[in-house]
């Protein structure tokens, strides 16, 4: 007897090749959202084809743990909508196949496709994540391209906002500019009648050339002891046939070290999560106890503080540790008891100052622990959801009978979208500490889990969950039992008032 049959293998083709073909035009959506995010660290920046392709490898493998299970989702409901829609779904049940046997060839496939996604996100996500940060970071280190607009003003380059009224070619025609790299009390403004702009041979500099010109900077008392001049003379005005101004401005594309983002949460995997959490709550435990022997010690159960102020000086130290201090009120001073309030209350505050210094501290501690905490369930978190989506997308195609690309694709990122609200709401809820990050990195699954329960079970008993007629007549019956259960209770009240 073979293990898999015809039918088995016909569902998987039909499955598997739905599934390649949405996964990538999901991959490709994503991609596109991804790179309008991130759209200033690639316009103008001048980089070669490589880095290009080099970036939209890396964001496309860190948009798969959204793509996957949107594309089991959809290729799961168009799959049986296709299958119910052309009545193969009916006639496998007619010869007797049931429609958990039907699934189990597509649960094992969407089984080892969740194992995958587990290994790729604790695997391959962590190393992507972490080149493809180190690149940002390197674009938005490098320098724009220089391409002056006419008619505004241009602030790419750092400390010199440039006006230029027209153009000829390579030359820029009433040219006005802004020199703010010595601060904006040394600022100098420049007009010239012609300019051109030049990089350097090693293009860490551009040449600025301006051709009858003048510049007028702002005199600050350093120029003037400089210059010997003792007046407040407001400006330095200066007339100049060509002036060269060379400006710092390093085009070249410098690589981010990569090392530095070993040690974020993004970039490990589960055994290296797990390693970071426990030494840093081992950490943060031993900094908590510290601090709250310390505080015991030297602040609450310490008399040090009050010893010189009230207590009697004739006193023994067994003898003070017992002392009632109520029964010194009463002989205390109204200038020295608001003396000792006033230093109590300044005691309190600095005591107060501790504390939010050390809980401030320890805060920082628990923020890497929830970071951590939360990328480590988000690899088990993206396994699941996998096998929910397909829960969802398998049952509910057989329920609404439509395939091809019309009803599937509305029902399938609407339901997508339910989904992203609720991860993105226990993601923010784990994230600031409202919730466990257990739960709040769960919450997603949590909900949709019985969601598929339920569309699973109304698909395996046939139950017309979307048909308007079956809905028309349980409310018919709904409202008859309410009339008939009135009607009833009329006739107990009348029967009663009649016995009276």
């Amino acid at each position: 007897m073979k293990i898999i049959k015809k039918i088995d293998i016909y569902l998987l083709r039909n499955f598997l090749g739905l599934f390649l073909a949405t996964f990538f035009i999901a991959i490709f959506i994503l991609l596109m959202q991804f790179m309008w995010m991130h759209v200033n660290d690639l316009v103008g920046k001048g980089i070669g084809l490589s880095v290009l392709a080099e970036f939209f490898l890396y964001a496309a493998a860190s948009v798969v743990p959204l793509a996957l299970p949107l594309a089991i989702l959809l290729s799961s409901l168009i799959s049986f909508g296709n299958l119910a829609e052309k009545f193969e779904l009916t006639a496998m049940k007619a010869a007797g196949i049931s429609l958990f046997r039907i699934l189990r060839p597509l649960t094992i496939a969407v089984a080892f496709l969740s194992v995958g996604a587990f290994f790729f996100s604790n695997n391959v996500l962590p190393k992507s994540q972490m080149k493809l940060w180190a690149l940002i970071f390197s674009l938005r280190q490098k320098s724009p391209e220089l391409q002056i607009p006419v008619g505004e003003f241009y602030d790419e380059i750092s400390g010199y906002h440039i006006y230029v009224r027209n153009k000829d070619k390579n030359s820029l025609l009433n040219i006005m500019i802004y020199d703010y790299s010595e601060g904006f009390e040394n600022a100098t403004v420049m007009v010239a009648d012609t300019g051109r702009l030049t990089a350097s041979a090693d293009k860490r500099f551009l040449m600025l050339d301006l051709i009858n010109g003048e510049s007028f900077e702002n005199l600050n008392r350093k120029q003037q002891r400089a210059t010997g001049t003792t007046k407040n003379i407001p400006y330095r005005r200066e007339t100049f046939a060509h002036k060269r101004i060379v400006i710092d401005f390093a085009t070249d594309f410098n690589r981010y070290d990569e090392s530095i983002l070993e040690d974020q949460h993004v970039s490990k995997n589960v055994a290296q999560l797990v390693q970071s959490i426990d030494s840093v709550k081992g950490v943060s435990r031993e900094r908590c106890a510290e601090q709250s022997t310390q505080l015991l010690a030297e602040r609450y159960f310490s008399r040090e503080n009050t010893r010189n102020v009230v207590v009697p000086t004739e006193l023994t130290d067994e003898e003070r540790q017992t002392y009632s201090l109520d029964s010194l009120w009463a002989t205390v001073s109204p200038n020295r008891y608001m003396r000792i309030l006033s230093m109590a209350r300044e005691r309190a505050q600095n005591y107060r100052d501790q504390i939010d210094y050390n809980a401030i501290m320890l805060e920082d501690a628990d923020r890497y622990i929830r970071k951590h905490e939360i990328e480590l369930y988000r690899k088990f978190t993206l396994a699941f959801a996998c096998l929910v989506f397909f829960f969802i997308g398998a049952p509910l195609g057989t329920i609404i009978r439509k395939g091809g690309l019309g009803a599937p694709v509305v029902i399938s990122v609407i339901l997508f979208i339910i989904y992203y609200i609720i991860d993105n709401t226990g993601y923010k809820m784990a994230r600031e500490a409202l919730w466990p990050c257990w739960a709040g990195m769960w919450l997603s699954s949590f909900v949709l889990l019985p969601t598929g329960i339920f569309l699973t079970y109304k698909a395996a008993t046939d139950s017309p969950l979307f048909n308007p007629e079956a809905w028309t007549i349980k409310a018919k019956r709904f409202f008859y039992r309410v009339k008939n259960y009135e009607n009833q209770y009329n006739r107990r009240s009348f029967r009663r008032l009649q016995k009276r």
